[in-house]
């Protein structure tokens, strides 16, 4: 055997394709050298390889988990750094430069996704295969470092032109280095949910890109979804596009404010949105009868609006939106009927999402870019169980499920949140507005007619005019985190306007 032999050395978990492909290597001269898995089945479809064990001198150790180690292989990968005397020495020990490392590692991910016991999973954690990635990728320029099965025909291209060129060998260090941070993020991940270390002091979050969409918030922008690898349900990054155009930032980030307040309702629901704040809500005992409260509570805003459906979406509905011109709907399912109904329509997003009423996990968090860093924080997670009446006047057993309904909604949208709705829709939302006063005032305008209708706020109430402002109104309850301003306490006494104090804020900037 002499040094100028090329070898590639194969070790992968996920076997597909890499016959194939190893087939043509040895094509373009390469000597394959596989660990115990890979060589089975390189050799049972009939193609030579050595077992690693051939070049150590020495069956692999404990099962394999220490041949990464082996000078024989490491050295071997990083040869091409070595002056031409440590060459020459290494050539007395009978090791030889390898050209060419094609791996991928134990799927960790499947370990933490299963459940599996600690001590399992972090047996499975692959530190020789990440150690021989990186050796190859700072080795670039000598040695073609493979992870990517999606890679093989790109590299057989390469070989078919003559030569990796050094552009290439680049694209594929950064494959590798992306693919061990990944991947070692993914384990450092799942220890600190493990050891219930929310913060740590190195952030290190793990995302699987899942796809581009058409633009970011302005068409100049690109942008593209990625998605949580260890969060499995209730995430939108996972929903199955049914039909129409390609998905933009924009389209997505008002799915996605939908699809968070459609999950606080456990009975039949639809949530309406527009510029990253719901617009209307509604629910009732059938979904159609949740969509028409949601759509009579705003029609104006169906109009390019991105709706949330936490059931299946059947042909009267479809019927009714397909003249609505809604951009985007998203629910549990759409019946074959309603399909049809819906699909003429090219300009309508159909998002399939059987999840939808998976209720956000603790695991997860809100996360925020600020310039030059991350702001991040705990999902909000909705009580409301500790509210207490502090007016003469008791909410009857309608309003309460009113404030309850409503109060849901406050909850998410932008402050000064003020929600003015019924027992199973909203009537007006005001938010966004630098006082609670004016949103008020947004509210009513938009409402209407809201004599009988509650009043939810997302923070404390400290102003006579709102009272005031609901007393002329005809709202008969209120519910916001508490002021113990006892005129407006007396004044919601002699309008006769029953007042639930909560002790938990719902801001959201």
């Amino acid at each position: 055997m002499t040094a100028t032999k090329k070898r590639a050395y194969i070790s992968v978990y996920n076997k597909e394709g890499v016959v194939e492909f190893c087939r043509y290597l040895t094509e373009y001269g390469y000597e394959l050298i596989a660990t115990e898995g890979t060589h089975k089945v390189l050799t049972e479809a009939g193609l030579h390889a050595l077992y690693a064990h051939e070049l150590t001198g020495y069956p692999e150790p404990l099962g394999g988990k220490v041949r990464a180690l082996h000078p024989a292989i490491y050295t071997g990968i990083i040869a091409g750094q070595l002056t031409s005397e440590q060459l020459a020495e290494l050539d007395e020990k009978d090791i030889y430069p390898i050209q060419m490392v094609v791996i991928n590692l134990y799927p960790f991910k499947e370990d933490m996704e299963a459940g599996v016991p600690f001590e399992e999973a972090a047996g499975h954690i692959d530190a020789g295969g990440v150690a021989l990635i990186d050796a190859a990728a700072k080795n670039f320029n000598n040695t073609v470092v493979v992870c990517d099965p999606a890679d093989y025909e790109r590299v057989l291209c390469n070989l078919a032109a003559g030569a990796v060129t050094e552009d290439e060998r680049k694209y594929f260090m950064y494959k590798a280095f992306s693919y061990t941070a990944y991947y070692n993020a993914l384990v450092s991940q799942y220890l600190s949910r493990q050891l219930d270390i929310p913060f740590p002091q190195a952030l290190t979050a793990a995302y699987e890109k899942s796809q581009d969409v058409r633009y970011g918030e302005n068409p100049h922008q690109r942008a593209a979804i990625y998605r949580e690898p260890l969060l499995r349900e209730g995430s939108l990054a996972r929903a199955k596009q049914l039909s129409g155009p390609t998905l933009t930032y924009n389209a997505v980030n008002d799915a996605n404010a939908a699809l968070e307040l459609v999950k606080e309702y456990d009975m039949p629901a639809v949530v309406a949105c527009k510029h990253h704040a719901p617009s209307s809500a509604g629910v009732g005992d059938s979904l159609f009868e949740a969509y028409m409260r949601a759509y009579e509570a705003d029609p104006i805003s169906f109009r390019r609006g991105i709706l949330a459906f936490n059931g299946i979406v059947d042909a009267r509905i479809a019927a009714h939106l397909a003249r609505t011109g809604t951009e985007l709907a998203m629910a549990v399912g759409f019946t074959p009927e309603a399909m049809a109904e819906l699909a003429y329509d090219e300009n309508i997003i159909l998002l399939e999402m059987p999840d939808i009423r998976s209720k956000v996990q603790f695991a997860t968090y809100d996360v925020q870019k600020v310039y030059g860093g991350l702001l991040i924080q705990t999902y909000d997670q909705l009580s409301g169980k500790n509210s207490r009446c502090v007016t003469g006047r008791k909410p009857t057993e309608s309003e309460i499920r009113a404030l309850s309904f409503n109060y849901k909604v406050a909850k998410h949208v932008r402050s000064s949140a003020m929600v003015v709705g019924r027992e199973n829709m909203t009537a007006g939302i005001g938010a966004g507005q630098p006082c609670r006063e004016i949103a008020l005032r947004v509210a009513l305008m938009l409402a209407g007619d809201a004599s009988g209708c509650v009043l939810a706020s997302d923070a404390d109430i400290s102003s006579v005019e709102i009272i005031e402002a609901c007393h002329e109104a005809g709202i008969t309850a209120i519910i916001q985190t508490g002021n113990e301003d006892k005129s407006l306490i007396e004044l919601c006494d002699r309008y006769g306007i029953a007042m639930l104090f909560t002790d938990e804020r719902h801001f959201k900037n």
